[in-house]
């Protein structure tokens, strides 16, 4: 009987590789054979590279049977969101104005990779520059969520996950500002992380807001994202707000949790982070989760972080006012797309640079330049962006004191499960509310797993949020891995074994 490698966990494509029961080249054309048969109805993927992920593959095969693989995740294939830098491979951010730009250098997670024998089979779908919930604010059309072709898949990062969920590809790399790894992963019954910020390198991740963006894993299974975690992390000299230490051991840590013993852990559940404004479905899958972590030994105690509240207002006038800044070099005068302004004979350069970025530049990211721009003009500095930041404290305190009653707090990752393409795309404030329990993880900078709880009353997943003190990640995979162990033993399996099979569902008028 032929096995389906594209249904595999990357840790058991790294076994069978090791046994040599397959080969790269094998595992990476099949992922580009199920991209072909689905992806036009998924849209997960902006760039393709299948001659240089079967290079790639090629070299892993030669080192194994040299008998030095580069790493235990070597000729394991991997899709990049294209907000990463990737030498001769486009970059364009999902937005029209970097399209066609194709990268001088690696992104170090790109490098990482590389050297780690990882064929890259290409580029995912993402909101315009990273902002957006939903992937649906892409220039070059929406991504849309395996289990129901017409929702959205979350966002950013939404590209990321639906190649992940519809077999595309066994691992992803995501980008997390204000929860697009963990949002993404919830609504499509994947696991995401978003590292403690510092333990995974921002060089040649193009910057929506500085202070805010961190790469991660997206992947099926707990323990794939501690190898992928442990490939992509460590200090980076390139990158000054990188941590100077060690990771802590991952993998150990997720293959300890897999045995189901939490006897000793202390749970946090966030009072602030339920309740109102919450599906039905989503609070039943998260308490029910709960408990499974009470019968697997884990004490478990009701947190309040009362500065929670302000998180989503301060969040949106902290990302502004760094994309605003970090946007302004997109001035069509050394890189990108450069349109002339019509009916001006001999156009300056501000003519320019004016008619580049309103046709370059979608609604949201105009949006979100006019808001950060006018947080940091003269006059309403202190009063937006200098008490947003004093409210980002107070958020970090109140985490303090919570890490100080547990050792890690949870919570739904987000309030619903996936909406309608479109239900959103005219109320922002409506579509900024889905990271309401993601964004304090990233004011504060501490690391946050999501992982599936099952699925919700309306038949999509809903996500489980794992938050760890800064540098204490390998505690979100303890307690991942427990959990994730616990649910499968209820669900009979992985739940995205319960996934509609795209081969036999509708298609979509005007498919991608």
């Amino acid at each position: 009987m032929k096995t389906d490698w594209t249904r595999a966990s990357a840790a058991s494509l790294a076994d069978a590789l090791a046994a040599g029961e397959v080969t790269s080249v094998q595992l990476t054309q099949a992922h580009l054979d199920r991209i072909a048969a689905v992806d036009g109805d998924v849209h997960a993927f902006l760039h393709l590279d299948p001659e240089g992920a079967l290079a790639q593959a090629a070299e892993s095969d030669a080192r194994r049977s040299a008998g030095a693989p580069a790493s235990a995740l070597d000729g394991v294939p991997i899709a990049v969101k294209d907000v990463l830098t990737t030498s001769g491979l486009p970059t364009t951010c999902g937005s029209r104005i970097l399209e066609g730009w194709i990268p001088p250098y690696d992104a170090t997670v790109v490098s990482r990779l590389k050297a780690a024998g990882l064929p890259i089979l290409g580029k995912t779908n993402m909101d315009e520059f990273a902002m957006g919930s939903s992937t649906e604010h892409s220039a070059y059309g929406p991504t849309h969520n395996p289990w129901d072709l017409d929702r959205i898949p979350g966002g950013s990062g939404g590209g990321s996950a639906a190649a992940v969920a519809a077999f595309e590809a066994p691992l992803a790399i995501g980008t997390d500002t204000g929860g697009s790894i963990r949002q993404p992963g919830a609504v499509t019954g994947t696991v995401g992380v978003k590292p403690t910020f510092g333990g995974v390198s921002r060089y040649g991740l193009v910057a929506m807001a500085n202070s805010l963006d961190q790469a991660g894993p997206v992947t099926r299974t707990v323990v794939d994202a501690a190898l992928l975690h442990e490939v992509i992390g460590g200090h980076d000299p390139r990158d000054s707000t990188s941590i100077d230490q060690p990771l802590p051991d991952l993998v150990e840590a997720a293959r300890r949790g897999a045995g189901g013993d939490l006897s000793g852990v202390r749970i946090g559940v966030i009072a602030e982070l339920g309740g109102e404004g919450y599906q039905a479905g989503v609070l039943a899958r998260f308490a029910e989760a709960v408990d499974l972590l009470v019968a697997a030994g884990a004490e478990v105690v009701e947190v309040s972080c009362p500065n929670f509240v302000h998180a989503l207002a301060a969040y949106y006038l902290i990302m502004p006012c760094e994309a605003s800044s970090n946007l302004a070099k997109f001035d069509a005068m050394r890189y990108g797309l450069r349109v002339l302004p019509e009916g001006i004979e001999d156009p300056s350069a501000e003519d320019v640079m004016r008619a580049s970025r309103d046709a370059g530049f979608g609604d949201e990211v105009k949006r979100r330049i006019i808001l950060g721009t006018y947080a940091l003009s003269s006059g309403y500095y202190d009063a937006y962006y200098g008490s947003a930041q004093k409210v980002r404290t107070l958020i970090s305190r109140d985490f303090e004191a919570a890490f100080e009653l547990a050792d890690v707090l949870v919570s739904p990752t987000a309030p619903t499960t996936a909406f309608k393409l479109g239900e959103k795309l005219d109320d922002p404030l409506a579509m900024y509310l889905n990271d309401l329990a993601t964004i304090p993880a990233n004011l504060a900078g501490v690391p946050g797993m999501s992982l599936p709880s099952g699925l919700a009353e309306d038949g999509l997943p809903a996500g489980f949020q794992i938050l760890a003190p800064a540098l204490a990640d390998d505690r979100l995979y303890r307690v991942g891995a427990a959990l994730e162990a616990l649910l499968e033993k209820t669900w009979g399996g992985p739940l995205l074994d319960r996934a509609p099979d795209l081969d036999k569902l509708d298609r979509r008028d005007g498919a991608q």
